[in-house]
């Protein structure tokens, strides 16, 4: 092992033993609007050139998993768990029931993900596709079928538009009143339009708890 391989390997055990010895790690979310919860992580951080730790990225605040007894990491407006998964298992059931193996996925307020269930024997991608969908739907407050007209033929709406999104047809706000508290989204369902299929799925899983959020 040469002297350029012996520096990184330490260096990588003494972030992964600083990493075990803290009490607390770093939040598990990439902060960047092209980055979803599930993407790779960047490093839980970086030696400078004096030899010092540099978290990457940085500790927000309020944003550590501190364990029992802390105030809640998020806040924000959304269907409880109870329901969003009730939710996502509405839509991967009824789009069983049509003979499509399909990921969905329920987000809240604030774009995080509530619930995420996948279909036996279908690809563990379309969940992340769904989220894709559901921020989308989110985002412009409407069906993202709705969205994938409307976006490419406005400017304003089109700047709107963040690489995390997927502007095609599969995902439903939900709506509470005038407030849009979250989204859930379809993604696995073939068919000669994009989405048509997911979003009659998706719209199975907001009609099953539709009358219940807060």
């Amino acid at each position: 092992m040469n002297r350029t391989s012996s520096l990184l390997c330490a260096s990588g055990l003494l972030l992964a033993g600083m990493a075990l010895a803290a009490d607390s790690v770093f939040h598990d979310r990439p902060d960047s609007p092209r980055s979803l919860p599930a993407d790779n992580l960047p490093p839980f951080g970086m030696l400078d050139e004096k030899g010092e730790l540099v978290p990457t990225p940085p500790i927000p605040a309020g944003g550590l998993h501190r364990g029992p007894g802390y105030p809640p990491e998020s806040t924000a407006r959304g269907p409880s768990l109870d329901l969003a998964v009730e939710a996502a298992r509405a839509a991967v059931d009824t789009c069983a029931a049509a003979g499509y193996r399909i990921g969905a996925t329920v987000i809240d307020s604030a774009g995080e993900a509530r619930a995420m269930l996948t279909a036996d024997g279908s690809d563990g991608s379309h969940v992340f596709v769904a989220m894709r969908k559901a921020l989308t739907a989110l985002k412009f407050k409407m069906p993202s079928s709705k969205a994938s007209q409307l976006v490419p033929k406005s400017k304003e709406l089109l700047a709107q538009v963040t690489p995390n999104m997927f502007v095609e047809g599969g995902a439903m706000p939900l709506v509470v009143g005038h407030e849009v508290i979250g989204a859930i989204g379809a993604s696995g369902a073939g068919g000669a339009v994009i989405g048509r299929q997911d979003e009659v799925c998706s719209q199975a899983g907001l009609d099953k708890i539709k009358s219940r959020l807060k």
